[in-house]
């Protein structure tokens, strides 16, 4: 491929023709428009003004090149890299000047307040570090002149600073390390201005490094290579987080001083922050050590923990005494007691400083001694606390018990404790000032006086961000109002419930005597009893810490609907309110989308007063008539009917309403003088036959009345007028010439009507009963206007049957034919009295007048309809759209701009090898069902496919076979736009330049240019051709085709959308269809741009440059715009952060909108974007937001059931939970896109996510870590949304849960979750916890409660404490009922169940939330649920304990394959099957042992949850399987899973053909895991030995020993199993294959030996027979607890002989939990009828319908393509 690699090569295109982006930068000459404003040829001027500048040495200067170019050939920056950077700065600064307000009188000249402000927020981080590391900045510009020096100096700043990040590449992940670099070239700058002489040369200073791609060789490299060498030495992020350092580390060691000594400029090679590429020896972690231990959750949220464990230990005691707690409190013993509580919180805080100083010791060296002495003293000052304590304490009760009472010398030494409590709140007693008067902390938190730093220093050590986190007052208290509650519901439930009722049996137990148990423990342990009360504590514990999170979502739901009924969401729910509020609608429409500047311009106090009230009126509307406004105001109502008939087009194109539905939504041009709005003949329906039966039955009422109660219905009124004036227009002026005398004769007649009228004397002129005959009449006339082939003759019979019934029956007057004469109502001549007067005489218009047929027809509609039309449209999208839209414009958002005064802004999307466009094969092959994707879809989608057709038909296909060949493309379109495709986003994105062209267009338009449009519209639909594919042909008129000026350059200069294919190189390399169909995405769309990563072989080596692309519509062909070099392959980190930062500097804009390949856009939603930007401007709180959070719709959930839950359950979390956590919380962070950012303010914080290798692979999250650190602020707005797709099969949405749930567990681990939890004040760092890592964490402890409470149970059943004390002990059983009810409602899924519902209440009414609840049970998303939590919690805490977090591509197609058993166990027998069964294994054996399982009420209200949980574990991957109950199939799955077990496979055999190589992939994480986590692993395997050990007290071979020694016997029969399976083993190697009958022989004996010895044991012994079955509970536990033990010592055993018997053991464990699994499958599979409710659950109606019939035709017909 060609490339520039020289300033001097000749370039591939003239001068004057060389490709540009956006703006032809480099010709002002070429006729484009963006060239047309001033602001951009006086930026470009200004560019361009060198002024005496010195000359840039040892190149060529020439008079073309501009500042940016004198700064490349200084500093040695990338030709193209100056290309892009110069439009880059162009485009904003002409953007800004535009902006400015009020507008400059000059406008030919350069603004230089626009350049000010934006040299200011760009440098503003590196004023901020500079400030912190106390150097002076070396931006010398004053903020007072305004010189052409100072201009062209800050020009100078500003470009070098986007030239230093626009060739960063992996570099811009470290936005201090460019801040360093940033602040030595300007130094370097600052010496060239000033025409300093070097005083080593005595020449004029030059640049340390220039030259040809010096800046990227000298400066990019060196560092780019170091984090490469890190990465490789990390075995690419699979090494401990703690021995490498990532892209945090290498950033935070710019946040010292020591960068300066160390780093020196130009940089020093040789520096300890460089790798002895030799020696490979690493420097240090910076700023943060990263441990992977659970032990990082108390660490980084300390205070939490400390408040729930002092409140235990309080509620503990006063429940000691089992009064009151007011009555506890009068008792002197009780409130020294009390005061332990500083010892648990000074030990507590001990705890912390060691735990610190344990993970932080990596960060120990001699550069970091302030730190280390930081930590020491923390520990002595924290220890020396918990000493006082305890001394003091101690002395407290040792003089009351020598005095015998509370003496006055014991109660001073109680003063004396209380005031060194006192001194030990101090901190935290002044503090609180701080917390309420935040301004005074963000104060002192910015300032750098050494006290301030000295405190900082003290309490959080050094850290350059985190400073000034608080919020404004008012918010402050609305987020603690809400703790209060919430805590105070937890801590008064967690007393009386959990707590208080457990006091009683603790009591009991500690007087049991140990002779009680039922194991003889006093013989082995002193502590049996306190054992039994810390298992029987143990889970009222678990559930107490972290019950905090249930009524965390429990409030949470509750107040989220409450702010959003505040902010009037759902206020319109549905077509039918819509339809009530049109007029108001239309209003809203015009108020919000168009500029109203009138408005916001208004000087005196009696205008803006006018205004508010105008908004209010308009806000909660009934208060007004806003319609009258709009029908007095003929171009806002032209304005609303273009904008609501570009809606109902982009429907029509989408396919989401038919032809017929089209007609009637739109709303029609004002034509045949008509004098109201002509709303949609939908909302008219039978309007116009109710005022005509009103009439009828108030015929003898005066006019006034009448018309009153017809104007009642502003629908009816319309209909009315509009009607009239259509038949008097269509008689007067079409079908009559003014000069015939039928024409004299009606123009008479309707003057006669129209005095009447005006006289209010038309009841009394006319007779009301011929109306309806008159109606009838009309009818028939218009059906003969319409028909194809007309006949004159009828048409005038027709009038003439009208005419007659006016003049004859409608007059109430009843007249002569003289009479008639004499009044012009008659003709002069006989003959035509005699029924000729209309014969012949109309004039038809020809058939391609469309738009009078097109009136007509409207005509005909609102004549004929005697319906209300409540069911337009059918579709439930476009019904949905329509309701969201209107209702979003009733809620408050900021004033749209003009279109010219509006933020610029991106989109970026990155993309790596998912579908672009649906191809022919994908659509027509079948899976094992015979279910193609397209017969799927036309099921799914049944309306639209018949809507697409419908389309087809009428641009031209003939005959169906067509859809495969002409119409191919359309039919790819219309199914790419039903999935997950990069052609529905690109499609989606697109809108926003439509609708970009539409609002530019309106905001400068006259009413004859409206007039004109409108024109254009209807004539485009009646003679379109093509539909709208995210391109500019095919399409209607009203898309920018006809924006080829103002309207087209302004659209460009305001949106950008570029789509990182990071492949696409490679793609266009091996001619993959992809790139075939990326480039038609290219051609179609005119603003879209494709970004990759080119990859370019240059000898032995391999060259990198991230490229942009274009499609040139002249050229017709694809173009490139620039090519920058990188220092390197792109990936040093997770792939898609790395992806988008490649990208980012094509971006342009102040905005850049973050949007993944599986969302999607809506027309009518892009027309509010400029009012989302204007929320930059606007303060929320005390700061203007950063990240602008944005509603999503999640469109995939109408696919299934799985989808239902999936979409219900994102739905509430991108709506409700989004919009509590914006407010009151103020602790949204980003969870993924669509967000909108600050793009400027991120890019000098290092960008729109992180990219660490596997810490930050949930990259998205930590942008809004970054930004809250950083004090950037993110909000929440929803009336603006934005589609999103969700996974649809079980499959897909576990690896997606896992997925989120690995990256949560590397976020406990992060920096920032740490900084976080310690900057935030207490309030927000608990709404912090619970809305992020605490939810998994939560999670995973419920998990893990059920195991513990089971156990504990099992325990006390075999142990038989259960029956000695807690058989009728109802305290402990309400203590434990407790436990069970909280672990049901969270199994009843409240985290996601309850916010749902409350959202749909909020949303679309109470009645339907009900029904939306009772369907969701109905089909088992109580399973579902119950299953993601298992998910959830398993990789969590895998991931914290030992690793292994990877992407997981979950890929995005439909789910109506079947999936296999063997594919379902590799990815669920860990996380779920395993568990599930040891959990009904434990749950079996306490039913056979436990007394209380003898009342059978008692055992189901104690393990109903459980037998749940286990049950959903289990059948979930069955139940959400399509055909997951077919008989056919589940012989086959199972034939299949037994291969896959059997199968051993060589070295290249993959985990999807051989067991074995899936079972050592299972283990990966051991090999990975610290020495703690493999310690942890063996512990606890340890519970199935303890198994073991309580069932054989009760065989009766133990002959009720209490012994421990019948234990330690019982494992002779696992050695004795174990051997006579090796000797089997031994056998069959040796003598199957040659001497088959000695092992037929073996195999016999075996059994034989085994039947007599248990006869043996049966008459020798006290066995029974039931004992078999009892040792097989006991040991086959056991075994895989062994083998579970034996894979930690696999490094160990592997090469000994002993490694194949474990494998093979494990093969036949595995093969009994598949059969155990299976089992149930098989025989819910065999019975009749299941398969059929199976399907019936698992998809929506449609399908259901549609797959059965399609089994029921199979042997008949063969499915048809279309």
């Amino acid at each position: 491929m060609f490339q520039r690699r020289f300033w001097r090569d000749s370039p591939s295109f003239p001068p004057d023709d060389e490709p540009y982006n956006i703006i032809p930068v480099h010709n002002l000459h070429t006729d484009h428009p963006s060239l047309r404003y001033p602001e951009v040829r006086t930026t470009i001027s200004s560019l361009r003004d060198v002024g005496n500048l010195r000359k840039p040495p040892y190149s060529q200067w020439l008079p073309s090149m501009d500042l940016l170019d004198w700064l490349g050939l200084f500093f040695g920056f990338q030709r193209d890299n100056i290309k892009n950077q110069r439009e880059h700065l162009v485009l904003h600064l002409a953007n800004a000047q535009m902006r400015l307000s009020p507008p400059p009188d000059d406008t030919v000249t350069f603004q230089t307040i626009a350049l000010r402000k934006f040299r200011c927020k760009l440098l503003e981080n590196y004023t901020n570090w500079s400030s912190y590391l106390g150097k002076k900045s070396n931006v010398c510009v004053s903020n007072s002149s305004s010189s052409d020096s100072d201009t062209r100096r800050e020009l100078l700043y500003v470009g070098l600073y986007l030239l230093i990040w626009g060739e960063s590449a992996n570099l811009r992940f470290m936005p201090e390390c460019i801040c360093y670099i940033f602040h030595h070239m300007t130094m370097e700058l600052n010496k060239i201005l000033e025409d300093d002489i070097d005083e080593n040369t005595g020449l004029q200073a030059t640049p340390s490094i220039s030259g040809e791609n010096a800046f990227l060789n000298c400066i990019v490299k060196p560092i780019y290579e170091t984090i490469k060498l890190e990465v490789e030495g990390s075995k690419y992020g699979t090494a401990s987080h703690s021995t490498w350092r990532n892209y945090d580390d290498f950033n935070e060691y710019f946040w010292s001083k020591r960068c300066f000594q160390n780093l020196k400029w130009p940089i020093d090679n040789g520096s300890n922050f460089f790798h002895a590429f030799s020696t490979r020896k690493s420097k240090r972690k910076t700023g943060f050590v990263e441990h992977r231990t659970f032990w990082n959750v108390y660490r980084s949220f300390d205070r939490l923990w400390v408040m729930l464990v002092l409140f235990l230990h309080v509620a503990v005691i006063l429940a000691w005494e089992e009064e009151y707690p007011s009555q506890a409190l009068n008792n002197m013993d009780v409130k020294v007691r009390v005061l332990t509580l500083f010892i648990t919180w000074s030990g507590m805080r001990c705890l912390h400083a060691l735990l610190e100083a344990a993970m932080e010791c990596g960060r120990v060296s001699r550069e970091t001694m302030r730190f280390v002495l930081r930590m020491v003293l923390k520990i002595l000052v924290a220890a020396a606390w918990t000493y006082a304590f305890m001394i003091c304490y101690r002395r407290i009760w040792m003089q009351r018990n020598y005095d015998k009472h509370w003496s006055d010398e014991a109660n001073k030494r109680v003063i004396f404790f209380l005031w060194l409590a006192f001194l030990y709140v101090l901190p935290e007693v002044l503090e609180l000032p701080l917390f309420f008067l935040p301004c005074i902390r963000r104060f002192i938190e910015h300032r750098n006086w050494r006290i301030f730093y000295l405190i900082s220093w003290w309490f959080h050590g050094n850290c350059f961000i985190g400073q000034g986190l608080r919020e404004g007052l008012v918010d402050t208290i609305k987020y603690i109002l809400f703790w209060v509650v919430v805590l105070s519901t937890k801590f008064a439930f967690s007393y009386f419930l959990q707590i208080k009722p457990m006091i009683s049996t603790t009591k009991k137990l500690l007087d049991l005597k140990t002779e009680e148990y039922e194991w003889h423990w006093h013989e082995n342990f002193s502590v049996s009893n306190k054992l039994v009360i810390v298992l029987l504590w143990l889970p009222v514990v678990l559930i107490y810490l972290v019950d905090t999170q249930i009524w965390f979502s429990i409030y949470s739901s509750f107040v989220g609907a409450v702010v959003g009924l505040i902010q009037q969401l759902g206020q319109i729910r549905n077509i039918e309110q819509l339809r009530l509020q049109f007029q108001f609608f239309a209003s809203s429409v015009v108020f919000n989308l168009m500029p109203q500047e009138q408005l916001k311009s208004s000087r005196t106090l009696r205008e803006k007063f006018n205004y508010v009230i105008y908004w209010l009126m308009l806000r909660y509307y009934g208060l007004w008539q806003p319609f009258k406004k709009i029908e007095s105001n003929q171009v806002e109502a032209n304005k609303f009917a273009l904008i609501w008939n570009e809606i109902i087009t982009t429907f029509r194109e989408e396919d989401i309403i038919s032809d017929r539905e089209f007609e009637l939504l739109e709303l029609p041009r004002n034509s045949w003088n008509i004098k109201v709005i002509r709303w949609p003949c939908f909302l008219l329906g039978n309007e116009l036959l109710l005022a005509l039966m009103l009439a009828r039955d108030l015929m003898d009422t005066p006019d006034k009345w009448l018309w009153n109660k017809i104007c009642k219905n502003e629908y009816r009124r319309c209909a009315v007028i509009e009607t009239y004036h259509c038949l008097k227009y269509l008689m007067l002026e079409i079908l009559f010439n003014n000069n015939t005398e039928e024409n004299s004769i009606l123009k008479v007649l309707f003057q006669e009507i129209d005095h009447s009228i005006g006289i209010e004397n038309f009841t009394a002129t006319f007779e009301m009963t011929a109306l309806l005959q008159i109606h009838s009449k009309l009818i028939k006339l218009v059906e003969l206007l319409l028909e194809p082939k007309k006949n004159v003759s009828e048409v005038g019979n027709a009038i003439q049957v009208l005419y007659g019934i006016i003049v004859h029956d409608f007059f109430k007057a009843k007249r002569t034919i003289d009479q008639l004469r004499e009044d012009g109502l008659a003709s002069r001549s006989q003959t035509a009295m005699g029924g000729s007067l209309f014969e012949n005489v109309a004039e038809l218009p020809y058939p391609s007048n469309e738009n009078f047929y097109r009136e007509v027809k409207r005509l005909h509609t609102i004549l004929t309809t005697r319906d209300s039309m409540h069911n337009i449209p059918v579709n439930i999208e476009a019904r949905r759209r329509l309701a969201f839209f209107s209702n979003s414009l009733f809620m408050k958002m900021p004033h749209a701009p003009r279109v010219e005064k509006m933020m610029a802004f991106s989109v970026l999307t990155p993309f790596c090898d998912e579908d672009v466009l649906y191809s022919k094969e994908i659509l027509r092959t079948k899976n094992e069902d015979g279910i193609s994707i397209l017969y799927y879809l036309q099921t799914i989608y049944d309306d639209e496919w018949k809507n697409f057709i419908e389309r087809m038909y009428r641009e031209g296909m003939v005959t169906d076979e067509e859809i495969w060949t002409s119409k191919l493309r359309d039919l790819r379109l219309w199914a790419s736009y039903r999935g997950q495709t990069l052609a529905r986003t690109v499609r989606g994105m697109m809108y926003y330049y439509r609708a970009l062209q539409m609002l530019t267009f309106l905001d400068s338009s006259t009413e004859m240019d409206i007039t004109i449009r409108e024109e254009e519209q209807e004539l485009g639909f009646m003679g379109r051709d093509g539909s709208f594919d995210g391109s500019n042909s095919k399409r209607l008129p009203s898309a920018s085709l006809r924006f080829k000026g103002h309207e087209y350059g302004i659209a460009l200069m305001k949106f950008t959308y570029v789509v990182s294919c990071q492949k696409y190189g490679e793609h266009k390399a091996r001619k993959d269809p992809l790139a075939e169909d990326i480039m038609d995405l290219l051609k179609h769309n005119e603003a879209l741009r494709i970004s990759y990563v080119d990859q370019v072989s240059i000898g032995y080596n391999e060259e990198y440059y991230s490229v942009l692309v274009k499609y040139d519509q002249q050229l017709q062909r694809e173009v490139e715009i620039y090519r920058v070099k990188l220092p390197g392959p792109l990936n040093l980190g997770e792939g898609k952060p790395e992806n988008q930062n490649h990208s980012i500097i094509f971006t342009r804009g102040d905005a850049v909108q973050t949007i993944d390949m599986n969302q999607d856009n809506y027309f009518e939603e892009a027309l509010k974007l400029r009012n989302l930007l204007e929320e930059f401007r606007h303060y929320h709180g005390i700061r203007r937001p950063t990240i602008l959070g944005v509603r999503e719709h999640i469109f995939t959930g109408s696919v299934s059931s799985l989808a239902w839950f999936m979409s219900a359950q994102e739905t509430s979390f991108v709506t409700l939970v989004q919009r509590l956590y914006a407010n009151p919380l103020k602790i949204r962070m980003h969870y993924g896109h669509p967000d909108v950012f600050d793009r400027f303010w991120f890019l000098t914080r290092g960008g729109l996510s992180k990219a660490s290798k596997v810490i930050n692979i949930s990259e998205d999250i930590f942008a809004g870590f970054n930004c809250t650190l950083r004090g950037g602020s993110v909000t929440h707005h929803e009336y603006i949304q934005v589609g999103k797709g969700r996974d649809l099969g079980l499959n897909q949405i576990s690896k997606f849960e896992a997925k989120i749930a690995c990256g949560s567990g590397e976020q406990v681990l992060s920096r920032d979750v740490y900084r976080l939890g310690q900057r935030l004040d207490f309030f927000r760092m608990l709404s912090f916890f619970h809305t992020t890592v605490g939810f998994f964490f939560n999670t995973t402890v419920v998990i893990l409660t059920v195991y513990i409470f089971l156990w504990v149970q099992l325990y006390l059943a075999l142990s038989g404490v259960e029956n000695s004390v807690l058989g009728n002990d109802t305290n402990s059983r309400k203590a434990l009922g407790a436990v069970i009810n909280q672990e049901l409602v969270i199994q009843f899924g409240l985290f996601t169940t309850l916010p749902a519902i409350v959202e749909s209440y909020v949303e679309s009414g109470f009645l339907e939330a009900i029904w939306e609840f009772l369907m969701m049970q109905l089909q088992l998303s109580i399973v579902f649920y119950t299953f993601s939590m298992g998910t959830r919690a398993h990789f969590f805490s895998q991931t914290i304990l030992h690793g292994g977090a990877k992407y997981l591509p979950t890929g995005r197609s439909f789910a109506v394959q079947h999936r296999s058993f063997a594919e379902n166990y590799r990815l669920y027998s860990r996380s779920h099957f395993i568990k599930a069964i040891e959990l009904g294994l434990v749950l079996t054996v306490y039913a056979i042992y436990s007394p209380a399982a003898k009342n059978t009420f008692s055992y189901i209200d104690m393990t109903v949850t459980s037998w749940l949980l286990v049950l959903s574990w289990i059948f979930a991957p069955f139940l959400f399987n399509p055909s997951g109950f077919d008989w056919l199939k589940t012989v086959n799955d199972l034939d299949d899973f037994m291969n896959w077990i059997w199968y051993h496979g060589g070295v290249f055999a993959k985990s999807e053909q051989s067991w074995e190589r899936w079972w050592y992939e299972e283990q990966d994480h051991l090999r990975t895991t610290s020495l703690w986590g493999k310690l942890l692993e063996i512990v606890l395997n340890l519970r199935f030995f303890f198994f073991q050990y309580g069932i054989v007290y009760h065989m009766g071979i133990s002959g009720q020993s209490k012994s421990v020694s019948v234990y330690f016997l019982s494992w002779i029969y696992i050695f004795v199993a174990f051997g006579i399976y090796l000797t089997v083993l031994y056998v069959r190697d040796k003598y199957e294959a040659k001497e088959h009958i000695y092992f037929r022989l073996a195999q016999s004996l075996l059994i034989i030996l085994g039947f007599l010895v248990i006869i043996a044991l049966l008459h020798v012994t006290a066995f029974k027979k039931v004992d078999i079955f009892t040792s097989l509970l006991a040991l086959l536990p056991t075994g895989w607890g062994l083998i579970s033990i034996a894979q930690v010592f696999r490094p160990l055993l592997q090469h000994t002989r002993l490694w194949d018997s474990v494998v093979s053991v494990a093969r036949l464990y595995e093969i009994l939990f598949g059969v155990i699994v299976m089992a149930p499958v098989a025989l819910l599979s065999w019975m009749p009828g299941f398969q059929s409710m199976q399907t019936r659950i698992l998809f929506n109606d449609a399908f259901s319908k549609g797959l059965q019939m399609f089994k029921i035709i199979t042997g008949k017909l063969h499915q048809k393509d279309v």
